[in-house]
């Protein structure tokens, strides 16, 4: 807006001063003639130095704007008798309105008496007239001090409601810290409790069985269930990590938990790693990991698969994870699993990526693509 006003002003400052000069005969001597140009020059030059919009200037060099814009003022109220000179002075009173009051003050007394002395005495301009003139100069003080205190103000009330939203969302970050640390010790007292205590009695189930005569089919039974329990309490240790904002799983562990895979099923789970590593945040990196832990668990639930290929394929501009089961009858695309892939695709739109779950020939195909 100011960039819009200031040549705007400088225009009207022009159009007053030219149509003040040329309203009435010029000066007869030549000195009054030149006296008068450079009066002009002087006060548009200082004019646009000191509207809004302009370059800031030092104390010293506002005090020469200052004088020159008066002087300049005063000569031409000196030799021209048609009061284009007070332009000079609404402008001035103008500018000095955006000073420290005091200052402001001073500038525009200085200018009204120094307007008053030259049109009095050099112009003999009635003293009528001038009065009327000095009260000109007094209403764009006004204004200009009215303008500035509004700019002020409004501000202070920009400051206020940046200040206002800082707090806010302190405030909301601070809650949903507080959430978190009261979710993740209620999964620490209830779940975490609960899944140590039945790791702990598997284990003297299956330190049972094995010393007594029972199938072999129960002993193995009891085994896995001990490790899907062991990995269970692994699980909610790394959920209660995550809500406390401790080191979270990545793209590193899916050869870790292609091994849990084969140990827990039996069945063989290859990771392969293609392209160089490109770096992702840590929601991305926590995607990958959750969308590869959530389709093994959905082959190790639903599928009757011979094998199981994890491939990690990194690219400029992003990473593509797919995890395939094999050896098995293509089944229904549709999610027929629980929440299992609409929780995968939602993960995945949560950081800009996107994922498909569809049957192959030979099984079931779930690809997932992250950005970089």
């Amino acid at each position: 807006m100011a960039a819009l006003a200031r040549p705007l002003i400088v225009a009207i400052v022009l159009v007053m001063l030219a149509a003040g000069a040329a309203s009435g005969p010029l000066p007869s001597s030549p000195g009054s003639r030149i006296v008068l140009f450079l009066a002009l020059v002087g006060v548009v030059v200082t004019s646009v130095g000191l509207l809004p919009g302009a370059a800031e200037s030092s104390p010293p060099g506002l005090v020469v704007r200052f004088t020159v814009l008066i002087a300049s003022s005063a000569a031409l109220a000196w030799v021209d008798t048609n009061g284009a000179a007070f332009v000079g002075g609404f402008v001035a009173a103008s500018a000095a309105a955006r000073l420290p009051r005091r200052a402001g003050l001073t500038v525009t007394g200085v200018t009204m008496a120094a307007l008053a002395v030259a049109s009095v005495a050099g112009a003999h301009r009635p003293l009528v007239q001038v009065i009327i003139s000095e009260f000109g100069v007094v209403a764009f003080y006004r204004v200009g001090d009215y303008a500035s205190r509004l700019r002020e103000r409004t501000e202070e009330a920009e400051a206020l409601l940046t200040e206002l939203r800082e707090t806010r969302a302190a405030q909301v970050e601070a809650a949903t810290l507080a959430e978190r640390q009261r979710l993740a010790r209620e999964m620490h007292d209830v779940l975490a409790h609960s899944l140590s205590g039945l790791v702990v009695h598997l284990e003297g189930a299956r330190l049972l069985a094995a010393r007594s005569e029972v199938e072999p089919k129960l002993l193995d039974t009891l085994e896995r269930a001990h490790h899907l329990a062991e990995a269970g309490l692994g699980e909610a240790r790394q959920a209660i990590g995550m809500l406390r904002e401790d080191d979270l799983p990545g793209p590193e562990l899916l050869p870790a938990l292609a091994e849990a895979f084969r140990r827990d099923t039996g069945i063989p789970c290859k990771v392969t790693v293609s392209g160089d590593p490109v770096e992702l945040g840590t929601q991305a990196r926590l995607t990958v990991y959750r969308v590869a832990q959530e389709a093994l668990t959905n082959v190790r639930k639903h599928a009757a698969a011979t094998d199981v290929v994890v491939s990690l394929a990194y690219a400029p501009d992003g990473v593509e994870l797919s995890i395939e089961d094999v050896g098995v009858p293509a089944r229904p695309a549709a999610d027929d699993h629980g929440y299992g892939i609409t929780g995968m695709r939602e993960r995945a739109e949560l950081v800009g990526g996107s994922l498909s779950a569809a049957p192959t020939p030979s099984g079931f195909l779930v690809r997932l693509w992250l950005p970089a």
